[in-house]
This record gives structure tokens, C-alpha cells and sequence, in this order.
């Protein structure tokens, strides 16, 4: 069992959110903070996160909107509001060699699913991450700080596809098979990114009798 500061063969993460966008979708209301079942959806993955890492960062360019959260927030370092960008901070600005990357509007991430992947990780990666439909999820994986050039070469070229440059990194690809043992229906993957998203939150809380 990975408790507090992730570790295997010399294997340190930490945990990054990502809470950079312009919420444009949702009509300018910020995700972290819409309520799902009497709790945010930030205290949901800080509350999921927290028996994992000892370190959890939060990566925004407005931290004032932050100033009572119990992470530790820190800002974009390339000012452009892209998942990517939010990536490369919090890979750089992190203390561990690997960061477990979340984004804000994620409030069913299942704590099975952030033990299987930091049990399938080591050191000798750059990065681990599920593989949905033929599909990446790289927002809920972990990165290497050896993506770090890479990432910021994408970024002085404006190329914010964040799995760009996956091929050109040591990949472990986490089988969907296995993912779907632990989350049958893929909840963990559902983003809270527009007013629908959101009504169907709720259909999903009562469906997995959250609570606040």
C-alpha cells in the first residue's frame, strides 16, 4: 500500500491540480468550487488525494481565488491558460522527481485508481497513464520531470496538445481492462465542464450515494 509520499525504487510523487482555465463552458463559474453532494468539487480531490501524497500542489494563474485552501498554490510559469502549461509548473514547481496530475473538475476520481496507477509507476518511466477507448487520458497520469524540456519546447512553439510528445518519452500505458476492474463506469474520467456535466454530477453523486 503507497501511503503519504509515494514511493517505489526510489519512486517520489507528488500530486498536482490544475485549475488554470476560463471556465468559459460554465459560464465563467469557477469548477473547483461548484458543490457536488454539500462539498466542492477541490475539497473532493484534495479529501481523494490526501492519504496518497504529502505534497499537493495547486496550479492556477488567479491563487488569490485560492487563499483558504489547504494545498500549497502556485502559478503558471508560461502564461498561456493550457493544461500543458499547467503541467510544466506544476512539474517544475513540485518537490517530488514525479507528479500525479488531476485536473479541478474531476470530483469522481476513485482512490483505487490513484493506487493502481502510482503501484504500476517506477522510475525507470517518464510517463504512466490509462488508455481509455484507444484513447490517453493525460489527465490522470503521472509525469517524470525528464518531461519537463519537451513540454516547454511544445510551449515556445504554442503546441499545447499535451500527448504531442508522449512518443518521444519511455510510456507505460495502464490497459483499459484494467482500469474498468476498479471504476466499471469510468466515473473517474468525468469532467464537470459544462452546466449539463454538471446536472449529470448529481444523477452520479445519488448513483454512488456521495455525501457531503
Amino acid at each position: 500500500m503507497i501511503l503519504r509520499k509515494a514511493q517505489t525504487d526510489r519512486f517520489t510523487c507528488s500530486a498536482v491540480i490544475l485549475s488554470g482555465g476560463l471556465n468559459s463552458r460554465m459560464g465563467g463559474k469557477n469548477k473547483a468550487f461548484l458543490k457536488i453532494g454539500g462539498l466542492t468539487i477541490l475539497d473532493r480531490l484534495i479529501h481523494t488525494l490526501s492519504p496518497f501524497f504529502s505534497e499537493i500542489l495547486l496550479v492556477t494563474r488567479e491563487p488569490g481565488l485560492y487563499s483558504g485552501v489547504k494545498v500549497k498554490v502556485v502559478t503558471d510559469i508560461f502564461e498561456y491558460r493550457a493544461s500543458l502549461a499547467g503541467i510544466h509548473a506544476g512539474l517544475c514547481k513540485c518537490k517530488s522527481d514525479f507528479a500525479f496530475i488531476v485536473p479541478c473538475d474531476a470530483p469522481f476520481i476513485d482512490p483505487e485508481l490513484v493506487r493502481y496507477v502510482l503501484n504500476q509507476a517506477k522510475s525507470c518511466f517518464d510517463i504512466i497513464a490509462p488508455q481509455i477507448r484507444g484513447r490517453f487520458e493525460p489527465l490522470c497520469a503521472v509525469y517524470s520531470k525528464r518531461c519537463i524540456p519537451l513540454i516547454e519546447e511544445q510551449l515556445e512553439k504554442k503546441d499545447f496538445k499535451i500527448i504531442r510528445f508522449f512518443h518521444k518519452m519511455n510510456l507505460k500505458l495502464l490497459p483499459e481492462e484494467d482500469i474498468e476492474k476498479i471504476d466499471p463506469q469510468m466515473h473517474s474520467f468525468f469532467n464537470v465542464n459544462t452546466p449539463q456535466a454538471f446536472v449529470e454530477s448529481q444523477k452520479i453523486a445519488k448513483e454512488l450515494r456521495i455525501k457531503g
